[in-house]
């Protein structure tokens, strides 16, 4: 019986043991076309048939707030679920008022939609809180709402002492230098609001106390300013993972924040790195920027680099190439897109730094296919552990040389393909393609397949 009520999307199951409601809700097949909107609410009796089951739930999913008027006459303090360990409450902010409802003592995880008032009350009350996830829903391009309640946010999270994981919008740096001394904290993910890059960043940032423990560190931001702010003035000695999806990233911000993580005292601990940026190209580097995978070469245990954002391959040749492979021995996954700048990387200086990297698994970048310096039967080089290949953004010349190439060094690659949504000009991607079809026939062939023409898939 504990089981079958441990773990609730909804209250109406629990509504359904109340004998004035059960023949409403389960009079059609389909329970969730009741409605209460015209029902009294819950007597003191009803309230009780309600509670039988409510202290075996440990976790509850609430995404609708259409039945709480039911439980207008409870008083204050009622919790009406006593023993619940995790709770996701994705409500709207008029709603807010009945959150206590749904606060019990032995609460670990509270995921909640609104920065809702009872929120510092969270965070004292229930001491051994662990997991805290605060996503605003807004409806706006920004709601000023959400910039109102951030004080509250960063004053509520500087209460919580057992944090696990924390997942919410930009805090205050009295927040940060709080979370930077909690030994249980081990991921932070911070998202902005469509919109929101509103945030006080403050003239005198102090250098935060070390993360003892931070292994994951995430930002889904706008702009790259409140990240880049973060890790100039924080210690990351054991950071594993450090993600990065931001709308906008002009060249300059890539430049400092390429640096700043190369700073963060985390390189004998970071093996995944994840930036990318959807945005349109802001800013050109000089002859006198420095190429950001250069940045990267301090982190020898990197198993997983993904750069998306543009000029991220700026000056990346041959030589580079080689450099980056000999320091990242345990990489098996690559992959670096940028459509601003020219490839320059050619197979000879491709085949030369693969072995380099004997673990490398996924390989997605582009490259100068339209030069064949190599002549495939007389290298003996084969990298059979490459699994998936992507090099579809780069030009080619001629595709049957190009596929023989690829068929004598990856046994393991039956098709180059782009998992992805065409990049770039529409009229790019088309050509681009068209060569890649042909170069694929061609591999069809040498892998006795019978081949197929694009028109035919």
């Amino acid at each position: 019986m504990d089981l079958l009520w441990a773990d609730m999307h909804g209250i109406v199951p629990l509504l359904g043991c109340v004998t004035r409601l059960h023949p409403i809700i389960y009079q059609n097949s389909k329970i969730y076309l009741w409605s209460s909107q015209d029902i009294e609410p819950l007597s003191e009796h009803e309230t009780s048939q309600f509670l039988r089951h409510a202290t075996r739930v440990r976790s509850l999913h609430l995404t609708s707030s259409k039945h709480f008027h039911l439980f207008a006459n409870l008083p204050t303090e009622t919790c009406i679920f006593p023993s619940l360990f995790s709770l996701s409450f994705i409500v709207d902010r008029p709603h807010a008022k009945h959150l206590h409802l749904f606060l019990s003592t032995t609460l670990r995880r509270c995921n909640l939609s609104v920065i809702y008032p009872d929120l510092k009350y969270i965070a004292t009350r229930f001491a051994a809180l662990e997991h805290l996830s605060v996503e605003p829903l807004s409806i706006g391009p920004f709601d000023d709402c959400i910039a109102d309640d951030l004080p509250l946010l960063s004053n509520s999270v500087r209460l919580c002492k057992q944090l696990v994981t924390l997942c919410c919008p930009p805090l205050d740096w009295a927040a940060w230098k709080h979370i930077s001394n909690l030994p249980t904290l081990l991921t932070v993910e911070i998202s902005e609001p469509r919109g929101g890059s509103h945030w006080p960043l403050g003239l005198d940032t102090p250098n935060f106390p070390p993360f003892r423990n931070l292994t994951g560190l995430f930002f889904y931001v706008n702009t790259a300013a409140y990240t880049i702010a973060a890790i100039q003035h924080s210690e990351l000695p054991v950071l594993q993972e450090f993600v990065m999806k931001v709308s906008v990233l002009p060249w300059a911000e890539a430049e400092q924040l390429c640096r700043a993580l190369s700073q963060c005292k985390a390189i004998q601990s970071l093996k995944h790195i994840d930036i990318t940026s959807a945005g349109p190209t802001v800013g050109e580097p000089s002859s006198s920027s420095l190429t950001v995978i250069t940045q990267f070469f301090c982190f020898n245990q990197l198993r997983t680099l993904q750069l998306d954002f543009p000029h991220c391959c700026f000056n990346l040749d041959n030589n580079l190439l080689l450099e980056a492979m000999e320091n990242w021995p345990y990489i098996c996954s690559l992959e670096l897109v940028d459509e601003d700048t020219v490839p320059t990387v050619t197979f000879r200086g491709l085949f030369t730094a693969l072995p380099r990297c004997p673990s490398l698994r996924r390989l997605d970048m582009s490259m100068d296919a339209v030069r064949i310096d190599i002549d495939p039967t007389a290298e003996s080089f084969q990298h059979t552990t490459i699994e998936s290949l992507n090099l579809t953004r780069s030009r080619v010349a001629d595709p049957e040389a190009v596929a023989r190439i690829l068929f004598s060094m990856f046994p393991h690659i039956d098709e180059v393909t782009d998992p992805r949504a065409p990049w770039g000009s529409f009229a790019m991607a088309i050509y681009s393609q068209t060569q890649w079809d042909e170069v694929n026939m061609h591999l069809n062939i040498l892998n006795g397949r019978e081949p197929q023409s694009p028109e035919s898939e």
